[in-house]
């Protein structure tokens, strides 16, 4: 009754069918990986915003310091005094809503305790009339300040964000402390400071930058179910598919014999 699976075309179909099977199954356990990088992804933000805050100069070193991934998105502090001689913007960067493109504000702050200078990302300033010129930015508070933010890495061209030459003046497309020491020769801490909060609050300032989402999972495990559940669908949907050609041609077999008897002997 089945010995029509041994042909070329059923033998082609079976063999299909068993190539996406494995395919499937790796393909829902990336998934999972997924899930499961994202859950643990969140779980660090939230660890690190949940910390105490501690001084930015007793997480950092020396410019291009590769900030930790456990340190990452964790509050520090930092006090002294604005350097807006040595500010910058940093380019195509998106304000909260994600809707419109402008430029973050980077200015350093020359520490109180005389250890260098940090990189403070001030906050997003929608852009000016063109691409060349500089935008409207808020001036920096003048006098000492204290800083409550989150611990960033520096920005690479290996983060996916191009870089290139040939910018107009203090334009950038990176917040990297090294590009800036060989820049403005400053001593500069690794990583910077995305702002928060500043005492005394000044009067005007850049559009604060929000807190990561930390909360939201993703549809990647509902993406490896679904990947799942296909390859639990491939031998069903083969079984199926060969129990109606076994009907069909049963059906063709027995109507032939019906035609074979109804035709009057000679």
């Amino acid at each position: 009754m089945y010995r029509f699976l041994l042909t070329r075309q059923w033998l082609i179909t079976m063999l299909i069918a068993l190539l996406l099977i494995p395919a499937t199954i790796k393909l829902g356990f990336w998934q999972l990986h997924r899930h499961e990088a994202r859950v643990a992804r969140n779980e660090l933000i939230g660890k690190a915003l949940t910390a105490g805050p501690v001084p930015f100069d007793t997480l950092s070193a020396a410019p291009g310091f590769a900030v930790p991934k456990d340190l990452t998105w964790r509050t520090v502090t930092a006090a002294g005094q604005y350097d807006p001689a040595h500010e910058f913007v940093v380019r195509k960067r998106t304000d909260s809503s994600g809707d419109t493109i402008g430029y973050f504000v980077i200015t350093p702050l020359k520490l109180a305790d005389g250890k260098g200078s940090i990189l403070v990302n001030r906050g997003w300033v929608a852009s000016g009339n063109g691409a060349t010129e500089y935008p409207a930015v808020p001036a920096a508070p003048t006098g000492e300040v204290s800083l409550t933010g989150r611990m960033r890495a520096d920005e690479t061209s290996g983060s996916g964000i191009k870089d290139r030459a040939g910018l107009p003046d203090r334009q950038f497309n990176l917040i990297n402390t090294e590009q800036q020491a060989k820049e403005t020769g400053a001593t500069l801490l690794g990583g910077y400071l995305e702002l928060t909060a500043t005492t005394p609050a000044p009067a005007d300032q850049p559009e604060l930058i929000p807190e990561p989402n930390h909360s939201d999972i993703g549809p990647h495990m509902a993406y490896a179910i679904q990947w799942w559940l296909f390859t639990a669908m491939i031998p069903v949907g083969v079984w199926v598919l060969a129990r109606r050609e076994a009907k069909d041609r049963a059906k063709q077999a027995a109507e032939a014999e019906v035609a074979v008897e109804a035709v009057p002997a000679a």
